[in-house]
């Protein structure tokens, strides 16, 4: 605890001055209830829209962040009893040809798209809120806003948006219900920004002026949306959520006959007040969330993938992002996963007033029989998470969190592989942000509690990063006990102390073809609990950032490693360098992507040097993608290692293949098949999926999935048989957004 007061104490010494009045306060526009009615359709002739207050003329971000924007946008705001209106007429610039984007796909890549897209800061905190947008095809854009500018688009709810194309302008409106954000009943100003990207001319825009270091999202740079009056309160405001699935599914491998499957659950969502949601589910599933993304594993510790569930997205930064990215205290995907099924759990979270933000999560397991081949029956299990944050200054906050993951009516047997019977979390941690978006920090302690285990069981970190248009500079810390254990979080690396420090400059050349270009020098060591060095890697790269978009990075390392447990340096089950024994290396790389102007994209990577056990490691990467704009988008990706080592190893070579197929008949019904080749992990991945959103987050999905038996896909191999099916899936969901 002196150690986490001592830093903040530290944090709000260095960045006092910098605590100032919201930097972009004098851009403001005035919101007044609609005059007319306004019909969504991609025309903005209604007498609201010419009676409404026009945001416009505005500033550059990119290439240049010194002058206005040279492409017009137009932008104005309305709203009713029970929707907020919003309609941005976008003309082109002085660049001939059509509009560039990659599909009708929802949740689009937002440097590859014709777009213009909005941040609401709801609770005008700087700190949380939500962004909805389109592209120029129509494709919508929603997701939440996190730590003062950082976008999770997996959120989806419920709202309407047209776009419409003229030969000098593309037009689009969007109606957002009230019941869709969250806000404070009675604050009558709001942080708003508009954001524009023309690929053409290679502008990108904002309403306010934002240096070009920091995203059009940052909601310490907004503007103010002054409301005529207080927003209208939604009423009662429930949704229910119902799903029914039926699917079946094949074992070719264990040759079992096909097993048929039928499943239904609820999910509710209930505003307790306009800013506090109760988020409640019974019996969930999950089948609509993308396939994750296989890559190539040569790391010791385990691998981090991000939550997708809706269930656990809104304000679910409170929960995951409690702590640094290899130290969280709790992450959601360790519940109800691989085959694990929830019975039912609970969410209450929201704000309870400008200052003040809580998050209540209960989530119950059933127990499992078995899991496979050696694992024996896993307990019904309960996951319980209190979070609790204070808006501190301008934008900083103080966040506490407890965990608790308890197993149920279980007591641990000599015959059978032990589960632990509780494992619990309690944190504090500081989180800085200046008013400025310059200085940014954390301060973290989070100390453990297990059945017979104490000591050692705790973590203290702290970093604070500056940066500014031309600097950045940052450094970190980490002490995690070799006794700490978060069972409900992602640490994948426990009994160490850790610095790093990160240093970049970035020249920014006039009237030349070059947008930027500068090195970054970034230098981490890890130290054993005995105070020895265990680890240390030190990265010199240089990044150059061309007028066009396509960018170019090369860069050297050298790493060591002292081994503090066993490792297969190839990750495919083969036998292992000793504990102890230490490996030096250098090796360099390159990183390009092309400009996203044309139909045709590309990228590639390389990496050459050294590895462990005096060995060499080649690695060559590259993606290509080809789009039938607006409803064809066509990419594939490929990687390929060659690692060489002395004997036992030897030469190992894998390759990691990613097809994907991506098909957008409209903005509501979309075929995505995405094809995985893993030669490491012997397995080859089909999934398809067909999604029809035939109302506002109501859908429909039909997956299909194959996995195929290993060496299949290679002629010649004594395998049962050409693309041999190991197991099969075929599920059908259904899914209605009811508003009561």
């Amino acid at each position: 605890m002196k150690f986490l007061l001592t830093l903040s104490l530290f944090f709000s010494f260095i960045v006092s001055p910098l605590l100032a009045q919201k930097k972009n306060e004098q851009y403001q526009l005035h919101i007044s209830r609609a005059t007319s009615p306004i019909v969504i359709d991609g025309s903005v002739d209604e007498q609201a829209w010419q009676a409404a207050e026009v945001a416009t003329d505005f500033w550059m971000v990119l290439p240049m962040d010194t002058s206005r924007a040279k492409v017009r946008t137009d932008v104005r705001m309305a709203y009713d009893d029970h929707n907020m209106y919003l309609s941005a007429v976008c003309y082109h610039g002085n660049v001939q040809g059509p509009y560039i984007v990659e599909s009708l796909r929802r949740d689009w890549a937002f440097g590859k798209n014709d777009n213009f897209i909005f941040f609401m800061d709801t609770f005008d905190d700087q700190t949380n809120g939500f962004t909805f947008g389109t592209n120029a095809a129509g494709a919508q854009w929603d997701g939440l806003l996190y730590e003062g500018g950082k976008a999770n688009l997996s959120w989806d709810n419920k709202w309407t948006s047209s776009v419409r194309n003229y030969p000098d302008r593309y037009v689009l409106e969007l109606a957002i219900p009230f019941k869709t954000i969250r806000y404070k009943r009675g604050i009558s100003r709001w942080g708003i920004n508009f954001s524009r990207q023309d690929l053409k001319t290679t502008e990108k825009s904002s309403w306010t002026p934002i240096q070009r270091q920091f995203p059009t999202a940052s909601l310490a740079l907004t503007g103010v949306l002054v409301w005529d009056q207080p927003p209208p309160q939604p009423g009662p405001n429930i949704s229910l959520i119902p799903y029914m699935l039926s699917g079946v599914t094949r074992d070719y491998q264990q040759n079992t006959p096909n097993k048929s499957r039928f499943d239904a659950g609820l999910d509710a969502k209930v505003a307790v007040t306009s800013s506090l949601n109760l988020d409640l589910t019974v019996n969930p599933d999950f089948s609509q969330v993308d396939v994750d993304q296989q890559v190539t594993n040569l790391d010791r510790f385990e691998l981090f993938f991000p939550e997708r569930r809706q269930f656990f997205l809104e304000n679910g930064d409170q929960f995951t992002n409690f702590g640094y990215a290899t130290i969280r205290p709790f992450f959601s995907r360790r519940i109800g996963l691989g085959g694990v099924p929830i019975r039912f759990g609970a969410r209450l979270s929201g704000k309870l007033n400008k200052d003040w933000r809580l998050g209540v999560m209960d989530m119950q397991t059933g127990r499992v029989e078995d899991m496979g081949p050696g694992v024996e029956a896993l307990p019904a299990q309960n996951f319980a998470v209190l979070a609790l944050q204070r808006r501190v200054s301008a934008r900083s906050n103080i966040g506490m969190i407890f965990v608790n993951k308890e197993s149920l009516s279980y007591r641990p047997t000599s015959d059978k592989p032990a589960y632990t019977r509780y494992n619990r979390n309690l944190g504090l941690e500081y989180n800085l942000a200046s008013a400025n978006n310059f200085w940014s920090g954390k301060a973290l302690y989070v100390k453990s509690f297990s059945p017979n285990q104490s000591g050692e069981d705790a973590v203290y970190a702290a970093n604070l990063q500056y940066n500014t248009r031309r600097w950045l500079i940052s450094g970190q810390l980490e002490s995690v006990g070799k006794n700490y254990t978060a069972e409900a979080g992602y640490v994948p690396r426990r009994g160490y102390e850790r610095a790093l420090a990160t240093v970049g400059y970035t020249f920014l050349p006039t009237g030349s073809r070059v947008l930027s270009h500068g090195p970054t020098v970034t230098s981490t060591y890890f130290f054993d609990p005995a105070g020895r060095q265990s680890d240390n890697e030190s990265y010199l790269s240089y990044i150059v950032t061309f007028r066009s978009k396509s960018v170019f990075t090369g860069w050297i390392a050298t790493d060591y490693v002292r081994l503090l447990q066993p490792f297969d340096p190839t990750n495919t089950g083969r036998q292992t360098l000793a504990t102890g024994t230490e490996h030096r290396w250098t090796a360099w790389g390159t990183n390009f992507t092309s400009k996203p102007q044309s139909v045709f994209t590309y990228g590639f990577s390389s990496r050459y040097g050294g590895y462990y056990g005096n060995g060499t490691r080649l690695n060559l990467a590259a993606d290509i993608g080809y789009r039938f704009q607006p409803y064809v988008s066509l990419a594939a990706s490929a990687n390929y290692n060659d690692i060489r080592l002395p004997q036992p190893w030897g030469q190992t070579t894998f390759w990691l293949v990613g097809p994907r197929f991506d098909v957008t008949v409209t903005n509501t019904l979309y075929l995505t098949t995405f094809v995985q080749y893993n030669e490491q992990q012997k397995n080859m991945n089909v999934n398809a999926r067909v999604q029809w959103r035939y109302k506002p987050a109501s859908d429909f999905f039909l997956v299909y999935t194959d996995n195929y038996l290993p060496n299949s896909a290679q002629i010649g191999q004594d395998v049962p048989g050409f693309f041999s099916v190991k197991n099969r899936a075929l599920v059908l969901k259904w899914t209605y957004w009811w508003n009561i």
